[in-house]
């Protein structure tokens, strides 16, 4: 909308004159084209006349009609073609699944023609488009520059793709933490914080069960061949420390899982 001193000078216009181009209608009844002519209407209290649409781009068309009747700057405009080339094809908005066969590539050189504007302007639109779509209007209102728009934007894209790449990293070291981030259980830092809890409880795991077969294998292997077993008297047993047949039987089966879980990982 202009701003109220040349919407009075519209009215005045219109009052002296009459309604010279009709309010554009899309076949919903919403206006394409003439807010700012309808709206003096009501001012001057005269009967606005309207037309209907009918070709099959509503989005397009609006754009052609008003594009280079503003006194707008070139991010503006960018943004506004982006806008409604996107919007254009998927009225839902700028999302990859749902626009098929539409590309940044295609339609920004398009764009760039049609507008009158630099295609990195057209790029710069898009990304904002894309990863700070909440600073659209303030754009196109003028409110914010899109130089300063794309550098938010970009600083999203950017934080995007970090989280992506720690994601897929998350993923490769422990699924179990990366589906609970997808699943919204977990923030991605509150993941990598378990995650780096869990590796140091299994480093110090690693480290009880390494001393503690480092205290009892060798000594065990060194009683071999030396009669041990016949000098063994109970009298002298440790507190907690018998050692029975089932004990014995126990051993022996941990030996046996030891020397398999060695020569697997070729330790052996």
């Amino acid at each position: 909308m202009v701003d109220e001193e040349e919407l009075l000078a519209l009215a005045e216009d219109i009052s002296a004159i009459g309604l010279q181009h009709p309010i554009v209608l899309d076949d919903r009844g919403r206006v394409l084209d003439g807010r700012n002519r309808l709206k003096a209407c009501e001012i001057a209290g005269v009967e606005p006349r309207f037309t209907t649409y009918e070709g099959s781009n509503p989005n397009a068309h609006a754009f052609s009609v008003n594009a280079r009747r503003r006194n707008i700057t070139k991010g503006q405009l960018a943004l506004i073609a982006a806008q409604a080339s996107v919007y254009g094809v998927n009225p839902h908005g700028f999302t990859e699944e749902s626009l098929p066969g539409f590309t940044e590539e295609n339609s920004g050189r398009t764009l760039s023609e049609k507008a009158g504007v630099s295609g990195s302007r057209i790029s710069q639109a898009f990304t904002v488009l894309r990863h700070a779509p909440e600073l659209a209007d303030s754009v196109i209102s003028g409110a914010m520059g899109l130089n300063e728009a794309y550098k938010t934007a970009r600083e999203a894209k950017n934080q995007a793709d970090s989280a992506e790449s720690q994601l897929t990293r998350l993923r490769a070291e422990d699924p179990e933490l990366a589906d609970r981030v997808v699943e919204g259980e977990l923030t991605l830092t509150g993941a990598w914080a378990e995650r780096k809890a869990r590796k140091e409880e299994e480093i110090r795991q690693r480290k009880v069960a390494t001393q503690f077969l480092c205290e009892v294998v060798p000594p065990l292997a060194q009683a071999r061949g030396t009669n041990t077993a016949g000098k063994f008297d109970p009298e002298f047993v440790l507190p907690g420390r018998s050692i029975t047949q089932e004990v014995i039987e126990n051993a022996m089966t941990a030996l046996t899982e030891m020397a398999a879980t060695l020569r697997e990982r070729d330790l052996a």
